[in-house]
């Protein structure tokens, strides 16, 4: 099996087989499946191919909560605690430390994991006190296997996947459309389990980085003449008659993955709560998704209340930013521009209703940010220390506007949502500190000096540069 070639050798003794075979068990007694987004009376198991409900809205996957409130607040404290990257497989995820949150009921031997999660909460020590808000945060979320947030997704999807095929489903792929991230996680994790991977590209609009990841993993790269918007709408297509799983996060099952980011910085705050978190947006399945991990926590009695969650966008691609200018009267997809932040370029966001219902359960909001404002907010940040993706910069463009606008002040905690690693877009980066950006004034740009061979030369540059 795929699967044997993944696990710890540990996992092949008796005891630590009986240990899971126990515990995963006990999560047997909790249930969740899918539903309506928004017609709660549409329900299907999770093994089902399905996306949408009969009248063509969107799915969410709902817990039985009634049944986890089986276990108090401070058990599930507790047991997460147990588990938090330790050695017991599944356990040492971040995602699949819970399980029961995420997909109970599987089985371990379908699961496919590379550790992801349980990436540090970094303290922005000295970018905060530059912009006036000490008690800054940044969770890296691209420290994981693929370099991005995406992981955390997708090992629910290709586990469900295996969980589907081991039911007898037909599958002969998963596919997703994707600016760069997407696919890199999607390839991996289908690289492990042994399931074929198709990923859907718009020419020439990704890193270098990102189109080269899904080619090592093996996958079919189709590389389109359209934008996002235009491989989404393909990619549907092509799966619509579910012998090609799609893969992207109008599936819900990505999200449950990804609303355990939620869960896992309030565990690393000790089970104490930001008063906001920012993060950029693009398809805006991922606001959804960490809304939905502050409401479970919320039901369940770990937390009294859900942070103010901020959305940020950049001009080019501002649907949502938009809607919530007018007070969500109206909504009007648009052909997104060329951004430095690519992974967010999306006029059509599947997610959008989602994100709008996460917002409002929360007193959101959405700013945006120019190509100036977000590039040089990830240098400023890049002189602490960080290396940015530009994505990361829109997200701390914001959090700058909002200071300015006196929203976010001295006294907030506040957690910036880091979303891929900077490595995987260093062709951003070397533009902007050439100065050669269009529409961006490199205000914190850093150049090598270049010096002949001579002691002397060198002593005279350095004494004129450090003062």
């Amino acid at each position: 099996m795929v699967l044997a070639t993944l696990l710890p050798s540990w996992y092949q003794k008796s005891r630590v087989k009986t240990f899971i075979r126990n515990e995963l068990m006990g999560a047997q007694l909790y249930k969740a499946w899918f539903r309506g987004f928004d017609n709660p009376d549409f329900r299907r198991p999770l093994t089902e191919v399905v996306y949408r409900d009969d009248e063509g809205g969107l799915l969410d996957v709902e817990h039985d909560v009634e049944a986890l409130k089986n276990r108090s607040p401070e058990e599930w404290k507790a047991l997460f605690e147990s588990r938090w990257m330790g050695p017991k497989w599944p356990y040492g995820s971040g995602v699949w430390g819970k399980l029961e949150w995420v997909y109970p009921g599987i089985d371990a031997s379908n699961i496919v994991s590379f550790a992801e999660g349980g990436t540090n909460l970094m303290w922005a020590e000295r970018l905060g006190k530059e912009l006036g808000v000490e008690d800054l945060w940044v969770k890296m979320c691209g420290n994981t296997h693929t370099g991005s947030f995406k992981d955390l997704g997708m090992t629910v999807l290709v586990s469900a996947v295996r969980q589907m095929l081991s039911a007898g489903k037909e599958i002969r792929a998963v596919a997703c459309a994707s600016t760069g991230d997407t696919s890199a996680a999607l390839s991996a994790y289908s690289a492990a389990a042994g399931i074929p991977c198709i990923v859907f590209l718009p020419k020439n609009k990704i890193s270098p980085a990102q189109l080269v990841q899904p080619m090592a993993n093996g996958a079919i790269v189709l590389s389109l003449e359209t934008d996002f918007d235009g491989c989404m709408r393909i990619v549907q297509e092509v799966t619509s008659d579910g012998r090609i799983y799609l893969a992207n996060s109008m599936n819900s099952l990505r999200l449950e993955g990804q609303k355990t980011i939620s869960v896992e910085l309030v565990q690393q705050f000790g089970w104490d709560l930001p008063d906001f978190v920012v993060l950029p947006g693009g398809n805006l399945g991922n606001v959804y998704a960490f809304y939905k991990g502050f409401k479970l926590m919320l039901d369940l009695g770990l937390i009294s209340k859900i942070p103010r969650l901020v959305v940020a966008q950049t001009e080019k691609a501002n649907p949502l930013y938009l809607a919530f200018r007018n007070g969500w009267e109206t909504y009007t997809p648009q052909v997104a521009e060329a951004t430095q932040a690519s992974a967010i370029q999306i006029g059509a966001p599947v997610s959008i209703h989602r994100a709008i219902r996460a917002l409002n359960g929360c007193d959101g909001i959405v700013e945006q940010v120019s190509e100036d404002e977000f590039m040089n907010a990830a240098a400023r940040a890049d002189r602490t220390g960080m290396f940015t993706c530009p994505h990361t910069g829109v997200a701390l463009g914001a959090l700058e506007k909002l200071i300015s606008q006196g929203v976010i002040s001295k006294e907030h905690k506040v957690v910036v949502v880091s979303t891929a690693h900077g490595l995987k877009f260093t062709g951003s980066k070397a533009g902007y500190h050439e100065g050669n950006l269009a529409e961006v004034q490199s205000r914190h740009k850093n150049v090598p000096v270049e010096l002949s061979d001579n002691a002397d030369d060198v002593r005279r540059a350095l004494d004129r540069l450090l003062g």
